[in-house]
């Protein structure tokens, strides 16, 4: 089994204590049945030892698991509403709700961004995604909301690929972080799979196995003291890369159970308004990859979002 099918971590004082089908979970981001089938199949051991769901993990223990080959699962379409923003016969962009995840994944077969549009487009979508992702050129996270593009036949699908490869492709996002950032500024730091924890992303050392160069320009919005309002553009495109950058330079998202620290009291108060991060993918600028015309699209803030910035314009977050 190669590396990508291992998952290795060490147990935290957090997670010493408990049963190992739940510490399983939490560190491979899995359901604990499924933590418990892997345990009982003999796929995890502790210092070289078969570790069984019920034993107690201690802080410090070594474990690591070897996880099943990924499941293809075909996309299926579902008839979903989608928020279009543009469509012609190459390109279809939509503004994505928070909670759809743009392809099927285990633990989300259904309900995708992937399926939405086959049932829009039926059999009109770029086949080079394969069965799974089919017309998906860029992706967004499940929680942010706001364009992502698709293309109709593989011709567009490879052009638009062409521009994302060559950062041609302007994409902003707006997001609400923590503290006070500086009025503008780059984060140029390399991505790559965590050593401690393989379902995140993290800053690697440059030139560290898997890290790939990764740029983030931002700029100071409105400030609110303990949060900021900003602007984002990516100049590469990796997993999770804002929230990565910004967590790695102490602004993490608002909202961001993966990569950000504890909760602050405004985002307890309003947590009903967050249910994840609290980032929009706010416009979309490509070349049109049939007539070469400019193609510049915006969305709107969801509510959600403005409404948490109604409240820090009121200067709820002092009190």
């Amino acid at each position: 089994m190669d590396e990508e099918s291992v998952l290795a971590f060490v147990v935290t004082s957090e997670e010493a204590g408990l049963r190992a089908d739940t510490a399983i979970a939490r560190a491979a981001g899995l359901s604990r049945a499924v933590a418990a089938r892997l345990a009982e199949s003999g796929a995890v051991t502790c210092g070289g030892v078969p570790l069984t769901k019920k034993q107690i993990v201690r802080e410090g223990d070594e474990i690591r698991i070897l996880l099943p080959e990924p499941e293809c699962a075909e996309a299926e379409p579902e008839d979903i509403p989608l928020d279009i923003v543009y469509e012609d016969g190459d390109v279809i962009v939509v503004n994505k709700p928070k909670g759809m995840v743009v392809h099927p994944a285990p633990g989300h077969e259904r309900g995708t961004l992937v399926s939405a549009l086959l049932w829009h487009s039926g059999d009109s979508l770029s086949g080079i995604g394969g069965v799974m992702r089919p017309g998906i050129v860029h992706r967004i996270d499940r929680d942010t909301t706001g364009l992502i593009a698709a293309a109709k036949n593989d011709a567009a699908h490879q052009a638009l690929a062409a521009q994302l490869a060559a950062h041609t492709m302007y994409r902003e996002y707006q997001a609400l972080v923590i503290g006070t950032v500086p009025a503008e500024g780059t984060v140029d730091a390399p991505i790559g799979r965590s050593r401690t924890d393989r379902k995140k992303m993290a800053v690697l050392p440059a030139g560290a196995a898997g890290a790939r160069e990764a740029r983030t320009h931002y700029t100071l919005l409105e400030g609110f003291g303990a949060f900021s309002y900003v602007r984002l553009v990516l100049e590469t495109g990796r997993t999770h890369q804002i929230r990565v950058h910004m967590s790695s330079i102490g602004h993490p998202v608002m909202g961001d159970e993966t990569y950000g620290a504890n909760r602050t009291p405004f985002e307890r108060r309003h947590a009903a308004l967050l249910e994840g991060q609290c980032l929009h993918a706010g416009a979309l600028h490509f070349t049109h990859p049939r007539t070469g015309e400019p193609i510049h699209l915006t969305a709107p803030l969801p509510a959600p979002f403005e409404r948490l910035l109604t409240l820090l314009r009121g200067g709820e977050e002092s009190r």
